[in-house]
């Protein structure tokens, strides 16, 4: 098995613009996402169809409701960070909370609390010992605030190990259908490059989830070097696509493998590259067999006459 994750994303801007409206929340499991939070609409809108199918209305009202007050918390939040950075108003400034728990194959479980001003980690919460830790000195008062605040603690500890595993249990069964793990199609092509070399490409497409190893094997010894990788991306259709290619001595009669390992694969799977060359060669043999066999039968039907 492989760990699950639930994380909510929090993101908070002084100077909003058309693209990024002043305050934002997002849910995920894994790396699909559940639901959707705008400043701009007020209102926690489904995202994945299996949420919509499976929450009622009084989950969505719940749900505004818990967003609409942190975005109230978080514009008070960003006037005292800029006075305890000694900021002006001027320049656009980006407070971010991420938490969220994770189940592991064991039984395990992992919980989180982070939050990140202008890009650097501000405050975090330490789920081993049950306490939250300040990077920079700015973060020291809200640190010992809430270090003394037990019943805070406490609750804050309850939801991590208890309340967000449950959700994140429940969102699995309903979405089980699009988190079943999707077994990669290959398709492993060639073509020449200007300098006389063959570019070998192997495209790995449909897979879920998104991490995958593609590499080129020669004579089965990886090319981890000479891989060149092109990065994996949604295909729309909440599969992922890739791609691999190296370069090669077109007269080299070495053999060349595309290998991909894959959550979804129980072994790694490996497709080889057949040259042209070779294939225009199996054809000459066939077409020159074919061609003795119809003249032996020339002469037969000649004989027989």
């Amino acid at each position: 098995g492989s760990p699950h994750s639930l994380r909510y994303f929090d993101t908070a801007v002084s100077n909003p613009s058309p693209r990024l409206p002043p305050f934002l929340s997002t849910g995920y499991v894994d790396d699909r996402q559940l639901d959707l939070y705008s400043s701009e609409w007020r209102k926690v809108l489904p995202w994945a169809p299996w949420m919509e199918q499976n929450m009622d209305a009084e989950y969505w009202d719940r749900s505004t409701q818990i967003a609409q007050g942190n975005q109230a918390v978080f514009r008070v939040d960003l006037g005292t960070l800029r006075q305890r950075y000694n900021q002006s108003d001027a320049g656009s400034h980006t407070l971010q909370y991420v938490y969220g728990c994770e189940m592991r194959p064991d039984g395990s479980t992992l919980g989180f609390y982070q939050y990140g001003y202008d890009g650097r980690d501000f405050l975090s919460y330490d789920a081993n010992i049950g306490i939250w830790v300040a990077p920079v000195p700015q973060a020291q008062i809200t640190q010992r605030k809430w270090n003394t605040d037990m019943a805070q603690l406490h609750n804050d500890r309850h939801y991590l190990e208890g309340e967000c595993i449950a959700w994140l249990r429940k969102y699995l069964s309903y979405g089980a259908e699009s988190l079943r793990p999707r077994e990669p199609q290959l398709l492993v092509s060639d073509r020449p490059t200007p300098d006389g070399l063959t570019r070998l490409s192997c495209r790995a497409h449909g897979f879920y989830p998104r991490d995958i190893a593609v590499v080129w094997l020669k004579n089965g010894v990886a090319m981890c070097g000479e891989t060149q990788s092109w990065g994996i991306v949604p295909s729309g259709d909440g599969t992922y696509q890739t791609r691999a290619t190296i370069e090669i001595d077109p007269s080299s009669d070495a053999r060349y493998q595309c290998c991909v390992e894959h959550k979804s694969l129980t072994q790694d799977l490996r497709v080889a590259w057949e040259p042209k060359a070779n294939v225009w060669l199996t054809v000459g043999v066939v077409l020159g067999a074919l061609m003795l066999l119809m003249a032996v039968a020339g002469i037969g039907l000649y004989i027989d006459k």
